[in-house]
């Protein structure tokens, strides 16, 4: 039994119970992080030296660092399915998964710590500002990308959707200033009919929602 250590608001623990959720892996999922702590505690640090969630544990084996979780669990449990055998089509999941972790999350994240993990009163108008301004500009990237294809990387999702969705998510769903951005929308429109999509990552984000 793969277990899961991880807080169900995070953007980055979303990723890793989508994809088991796809791939139909059963596992045990444990709060942590955040207002549950337990991710600064020795024994978590043994595991884990960076202190952060997702942690993962398949039979022994410990891994940490979401996109490299993805990617293992899809390798494993999904070749053919989230892991497309085609190397081309490989390489392209591959190339949204680090756009997401390289280009949009750095864009977005002064906009997730301000909208998301900061009481108003505690807030940088003009920082969230730039950050959601900065997000529009890597997001039409994607959406160009996104005309006349279904998901990323083809006809069925992959991994670069799987990274890619818990950010946009918020990016969709956040009182802010957005262009238009129809085949990004139409994507996402496509991601939500998943049943899994919506159990893990469709669910609130909000801090006090612990």
């Amino acid at each position: 039994m793969i277990e899961v250590f991880g807080r169900t608001n995070s953007l980055n623990v979303q990723k890793v119970l989508w994809c088991l959720g796809e791939l139909g892996v059963p596992f045990e999922r444990y709060d942590m992080g955040g207002l549950y702590g337990g991710n600064k505690e020795p024994g978590f640090l043994a595991r884990n030296p960076t202190g952060l969630v997702p942690l993962i544990s398949d039979d022994g084996f410990d891994l940490w660092e979401s996109n490299t979780i993805v990617r293992y669990l899809a390798g494993r449990y999904g070749a053919g399915l989230l892991w497309p055998e085609d190397p081309e089509a490989r390489a392209l999941s591959d190339k949204w998964m680090d756009y997401q972790l390289g280009t949009v999350f750095p864009a977005f994240k002064d906009a997730v710590l301000g909208l998301i993990r900061s009481a108003p009163e505690n807030r940088d108008p003009d920082k969230i500002a730039a950050s959601v301004r900065a997000t529009a500009d890597t997001l039409h990237v994607l959406d160009t990308h996104l005309e006349g294809r279904e998901f990323v990387a083809g006809d069925s999702p992959t991994i670069g959707d799987v990274a890619l969705g818990p950010t946009i998510y918020r990016y969709l769903t956040l009182d802010i200033d957005r262009p238009a951005l129809p085949n990004l929308e139409a994507w996402h429109d496509r991601l939500s009919e998943r049943p899994a999509y919506r159990e893990h990552v469709m669910v609130s984000y909000r801090m006090e929602s612990l």
